[in-house]
């Protein structure tokens, strides 16, 4: 009986030490520690070249009790940018990753409000390699209906009548960028259309499990506002001319590397979208539903699809539109706690 005493006795201590579910006991005790300092400015970013010139940069200090955490496969590196405490983490590629971080950094830690920034692809022919864009609204524009063959405008989506889908935001005609064509017409794809869908969201302050739908995710304002004063950046190397920082109406992001003109051309004309990424609308989507101040800082390194002499050098110029998005994010930080 001893013997089963001291068994179960070390069974309950060894889950005690793995409580909080998958976070052990200590892990626990460090985030409770570093939520003393808080609330922080979250910076999300979602590569290491992206987060490299932040990290480098003499703006950065990082704190010297815990510089970092790690925390479900991220780190979470703590500092301090013009001296506002922050937490930089590193998402990884995708809107998975980029919703997974972004939640996990507001459920562990005291965070007042989240900057993302990055690079982008560029649908606005008006903008150029190096610029840097803020938009008011981002969407997740990778959820579709996708309509069956010889269903057209006109006819009810699967699973629209109960609400699931929607036709109030718009399609993409497959047939209209066919190279084929009959007596002057699209002939007819079987691909069909897709028609672009909101997201269902759980607002903090909503009911559990009765869903939401958005698809334009408003930044926020105030951020918005602050981000008008942001200058010039000056990083101009090899282009026709400084590169600006400006805001726009509309971002959009999906899990696809969008390099095609047709496509490009496409959502600038449907949506009015500038930057195009793979990251910042699940940032924004989780932000809002969570009701955190939201903004996202885009750098252009290429113009979807290509179009001029500088226009598709993702490669050549990722770099430079990382740093540019740096600076204009160290601004942006400065005038928003001026």
């Amino acid at each position: 009986m001893l013997g089963l005493v001291i068994l179960v006795w070390g069974v309950w201590s060894s889950t005690i030490g793995r409580a909080h579910g998958a976070i052990s006991t200590s892990t626990m005790q460090e985030i409770e520690r570093v939520n003393e300092k808080g609330p922080y400015l979250g910076i999300v970013v979602p590569n290491s070249f992206e987060m490299n010139p932040l990290l480098q940069s003499p703006s950065f200090v990082a704190d010297l009790q815990v510089p970092y955490l790690d925390c479900f496969g991220r780190r979470f590196r703590f500092g301090k940018v013009e001296n506002e405490e922050v937490i930089v983490v590193l998402t990884g590629l995708s809107m998975l990753n980029a919703g997974i971080t972004t939640q996990l950094l507001l459920t562990l830690f005291k965070v007042k409000g989240v900057l993302h920034y990055g690079i982008a692809g560029n649908a606005n022919p008006q903008l150029q390699i190096g610029d840097v864009t803020i938009p008011q609204y981002w969407a997740h524009t990778g959820l579709w209906n996708w309509q069956r063959y010889e269903d057209g405008p006109d006819d009810e989506l699967a699973l629209e009548s109960n609400g699931d889908y929607t036709r109030e935001i718009g399609y993409l005609r497959l047939a209209n960028y066919q190279n084929g064509s009959e007596n002057g017409k699209p002939v007819e794809n079987l691909l069909n259309n897709v028609w672009y869908q909101p997201e269902e969201v759980f607002p903090v302050d909503g009911i559990p499990e009765v869903r939401q739908h958005s698809f334009w995710v408003p930044v926020n304002k105030h951020y918005f506002k602050v981000a008008k004063r942001i200058e010039r950046c000056v990083n101009s190397t090899c282009l026709p001319r400084a590169p600006k920082a400006v805001r726009v109406k509309r971002g959009a992001s999906a899990n696809a590397f969008v390099d095609n003109s047709a496509y490009r051309e496409f959502l600038y004309s449907k949506f009015n979208i500038t930057p195009i990424d793979m990251e910042s609308a699940a940032v924004a989507l989780v932000c809002h539903q969570q009701q955190i101040p939201f903004i996202a800082i885009r750098a252009l390194s290429d113009l979807a699809g290509g179009g001029s002499a500088v226009s598709n050098e993702a490669d050549i110029f990722a770099s430079l539109a990382a740093q540019n998005a740096v600076d204009a994010s160290l601004r942006f930080i400065t005038l928003l706690f001026a």
